[in-house]
């Protein structure tokens, strides 16, 4: 077969992975030279722990195998199992984290609740204050920032895998067996399969594709330090990521949101500390959560300032200089309990969006079924 996949970020590439694995030819193409979206910015975090029960966890521990799998082919993924440790302080924030031990799924998780000595044994830089940690030992984490780019060195080794940076797709129709894409360069490409996984990019053709798409944009800011100066091994949490994560949903989840109000940046950026250490050293710190379009153009600096402090009460040590600050926006469906819209736009089409915080995750797996439903 011939395969395109419009869209350069993860979610595209992974379809493209599947395309080629399978034997097949692949054009892939982005409106920006390289990706440029939620893909990059990001924290590189395969996290399996915050998942729903149910088919978003098993999306997940596929994917986990998957980035493992292609890590192992794909040095320059920079793939590691690090796991993730999520610290907590006070008694109703210990309750959501004990309860979810409990879960029936917790072992497939990796789920253990450990004391300070036994989290700073696997993570010595722990040095702050806190009273007990849930761990996750099926996390993982990649690069983002190079990950596309050292996945299609490798597809463009097949010699089945063509790359056009810098064409906006513009119109789709059916052609014989299958469909063609115009681009914005007045050429046309044309293949058995076209997919279309373009992120945020909600417009222009995939308005046109899907105008009453079920799908909403989200905003988040996020931070890069200069390197620690020490190995941070694990990927680090706060309670405050409790709130957002189905996994952690039940009785001590509303205890802990009803007697324990976030403090109050937080609570209006809907925040929450995600951190992971990057290969050179430094460390991705964040987020917050914008739902409501059109979103600020502003990069707000309170955010940063709670984050910074969060971290350096855990660290027990002054937070390195920051290096970079940036926002970035993904698609989610509007239905939470769906790991992915996928739908069959036209003949020979298929549209694939909103994995929303889950694209890096995911992307493997949502990509392997798309290849499994369409037959490739």
């Amino acid at each position: 077969m011939r395969v395109i996949v419009v869209g350069g970020g993860v979610l595209g590439t992974m379809h493209a992975w599947q395309a080629t694995a399978r034997g097949h030819e692949v054009v892939q193409i982005e409106r920006e030279p390289e990706a440029r979206g939620a893909s990059l910015r990001n924290f590189g975090q395969i996290w399996v722990s915050g998942r729903a029960g149910g088919q978003e966890l098993e999306t997940a521990l596929r994917a986990r195998e998957l980035w493992e799998e292609i890590g192992g082919r794909v040095p320059g993924l920079g793939f590691r199992a690090n796991g993730s440790l999520t610290l907590v302080r006070t008694e109703r924030e210990l309750a959501v984290a004990a309860a979810a031990t409990e879960r029936a799924d917790a072992a497939a998780r990796g789920y253990e609740l450990l004391t300070p000595d036994e989290a700073r044994g696997i993570n010595p830089a722990l040095r702050g204050d806190f009273t007990a940690a849930l761990w996750c030992a099926r996390d993982a984490a990649v690069e983002p920032r190079v990950a596309q780019l050292a996945l299609r060195e490798v597809l463009s080794a097949t010699g089945r895998y063509t790359f056009l940076g810098g064409r906006e797709a513009r119109d789709v129709t059916p052609a014989a067996g299958g469909a063609s894409v115009r681009d914005d360069h007045g050429d046309t490409h044309t293949a058995d399969a076209v997919v279309v996984c373009t992120g945020a990019w909600l417009g222009g053709l995939v308005r046109e594709l899907a105008p009453e798409l079920p799908v909403r944009r989200v905003r988040l800011q996020m931070m890069q330090t200069e390197p620690l100066g020490e190995a941070l091994p694990t990927s680090v949490a706060d309670a405050d990521s409790f709130r957002y994560y189905p996994a952690y949903g039940g009785d001590a989840l509303s205890a802990l949101v009803q007697g324990q109000p976030q403090a109050p940046v937080a609570a209006e950026h809907r925040m929450q500390l995600l951190m992971v250490q990057r290969l050179d050293g430094g460390l991705t710190i964040g987020d917050t959560h914008a739902y409501d379009e059109p979103f600020d153009f502003d990069v707000r600096e309170e955010p940063y300032d709670h984050l910074a402090g969060v971290v350096e009460g855990f660290l027990g040590r002054p937070l390195p200089r920051v290096r970079r600050r940036w926002a970035g926006v993904y698609a989610q469906c509007v239905d939470a309990t769906r790991v992915v819209h996928r739908e069959r736009v036209r003949d020979g089409v298929w549209l694939v969006t909103g994995p929303g915080g889950r694209g890096m995750t995911c992307s493997p797996a949502i990509a392997e079924t798309t290849a499994d439903e369409l037959g490739w």
